[in-house]
């Protein structure tokens, strides 16, 4: 049993006090008519002596944030989803025993409040307290610091307190919804149909990561849960649902870092009769749809950058973006040794598994390029040992028809023109299967039921995968992936 602080032992005797008279400490349900911030925006505007000839009233409901007793009469304010309102509340108007029953009250508590709209000789729009209802008892004291918790790991730990206290945290919290709705507006009116595929797979498919294992008791068969939403929503296409999008959480079992959270959202979407240009529309329409929409706006802050989304947006391939950094050109046709020559004087380190010169050339965009792109850029044209899941360019196929969508620096969006030569395919699997072999334990299994859906016909798409939490990120201006989920994951506490 841990032990209470002094603040706690007082709580808890003025629980014991409310359950005397009576009065349940925790409350029940509680009929409630308006808002904080709608009184606001309906009668901010109305000058102080208009509300002489006003018997508006209102019946609100919030959590004490803040108490100024003077006797007889008092002002506090409480806290509802949409902001804070002051109270008036007087021993005059509510009686003794209720007024009583408030000076018990402590910052934290959850209250209802029946009362006149007013306004205060300074302006500020006021309920006059004509009925007090105590609804709960907080038995801990909330933060004193105005923004929150300091201890910013304890933040995301209790992100309940961290919503009662930061308005911005409760901002981010109330808008990364209506982002979401609005991509699914946006998908919706596109033709798309949103379906559900599942969590666990018994294959590792659809992605490079490493995986989170569990096991199925049942059938004593080890599953991992889902790193990418890609095959099962490309089966559909077979099956003729032509425009199909998932938004889901995918996990992949890798570090924590303010870009990364082992569990994520992701939206993927498949687009028959389309290709790399349809998918390439299809997002820059969709981010410039959130922009005008939600924000009104086209630029926004992101990582210490200005990004401004009004397009068109910057295409280049990953060679030429090469190129324009280091001066190499792997356009042109190199052995393996040259390559790797080239990375060694580069002080690039090459994995076994990464001896290849697709693997080579997609180090030296990683290492020299990738933070360079800044404002939103399509940077296209992949090797294709990088690329499992690709058409081959059919005019030189050592790369694919592929993108990438980079912002500040940072990945946002990896869509391709879909692989459906099923042969081909199986070549593709066999070869990360080889790769698994040398150490890359991010290799995708073989998919022989996908292989078997591609045998009847999977028509020419274009498929995108879009990370949700960092498109929260950017539209949101917050520079950490944990302050734009409700509930990060955590190390645990020492």
């Amino acid at each position: 049993m841990r032990e209470f602080s002094e603040q706690e032992l007082v709580r808890r005797e003025k629980l014991n006090k409310i359950k005397d008279l009576g009065i349940d400490p925790f409350g029940s349900k509680f009929e409630r008519d308006a808002y904080a911030q709608d009184l606001k925006d309906k009668y901010g505007e109305i000058e102080h002596d208009e509300f002489e000839n006003m018997d508006d009233t209102a019946t609100v409901a919030g959590r004490i944030m803040f108490i100024r007793k003077m006797g007889k009469a008092s002002f506090f304010t409480i806290k509802d989803k949409t902001g804070s309102i002051q109270i008036y509340i007087s021993i005059n108007d509510i009686g003794e025993e209720a007024y009583n029953l408030f000076k018990s009250a402590d910052i934290g508590d959850i209250v209802g409040v029946h009362g006149k709209i007013m306004k205060t000789r300074t302006g500020e729009v006021t309920i006059k307290c004509l009925k007090y209802t105590h609804l709960v008892k907080a038995l801990r004291p909330l933060p004193e610091k105005f923004h929150g918790l300091t201890d910013i790991e304890e933040r995301y730990r209790r992100r309940y307190v961290d919503l009662i206290m930061n308005d911005e945290s409760k901002q981010v919290a109330f808008l990364r919804p209506q982002i979401i709705k609005c991509i699914r507006n946006f998908m919706d009116n596109q033709g798309f149909v949103e379906v559900e595929t599942p969590i666990l797979s018994t294959l590792l498919t659809g992605a490079s990561a490493r995986p989170f294992i569990t096991h199925h008791n049942t059938q004593n068969l080890d599953m991992y849960l889902r790193i990418a939403l890609e095959l099962p929503l490309k089966r559909l296409l077979v099956g003729g649902m032509e425009a199909v999008y998932e938004i889901g959480r995918a996990f992949r079992n890798e570090g924590m870092d303010p870009k990364h959270n082992p569990e994520f959202t992701l939206m993927e979407a498949y687009l028959a009769y389309s290709d790399l240009e349809g998918m390439m529309q299809l997002t820059e329409n969709m981010y410039q749809t959130i922009a005008k929409e939600i924000f009104n706006k086209t630029k926004f802050k992101f990582d210490g950058h200005q990004i401004d989304l009004k397009g068109p947006w910057k295409k280049i391939s990953m060679v030429d973006a090469v190129k324009d950094v280091t001066g190499i050109d792997f356009k042109k046709e190199m052995s393996l040794e040259d390559a790797l020559k080239l990375a060694q004087e580069h002080q690039i380190e090459v994995q076994e598994h990464e001896k290849t010169v697709g693997h080579i050339i997609n180090l030296f965009f990683e290492k020299y390029v990738e933070e360079t792109l800044i404002e939103p850029t399509f940077l296209y044209g992949h090797p294709i040992e990088i690329s499992p899941l690709t058409k081959k360019n059919p005019e030189d196929p050592r790369f694919t028809e592929r993108f990438e969508l980079f912002i500040g620096g940072k990945e946002f969006a990896n869509a391709y023109s879909e692989l459906n030569d099923p042969i081909e395919q199986l070549e593709r699997f066999k070869a990360q299967l080889a790769e698994k072999d040398l150490g890359n334990d991010e290799a995708n299994d073989i998919d022989m039921d996908f292989i078997e859906a591609l045998e009847y016909g999977m028509p020419p798409a274009g498929g995108i995968g879009y990370g949700i939490d960092r498109l929260c990120m950017l539209f949101l201006e917050q520079d950490s992936i944990r302050d734009v989920l409700l509930f990060p994951t955590m190390k645990e506490r020492n």
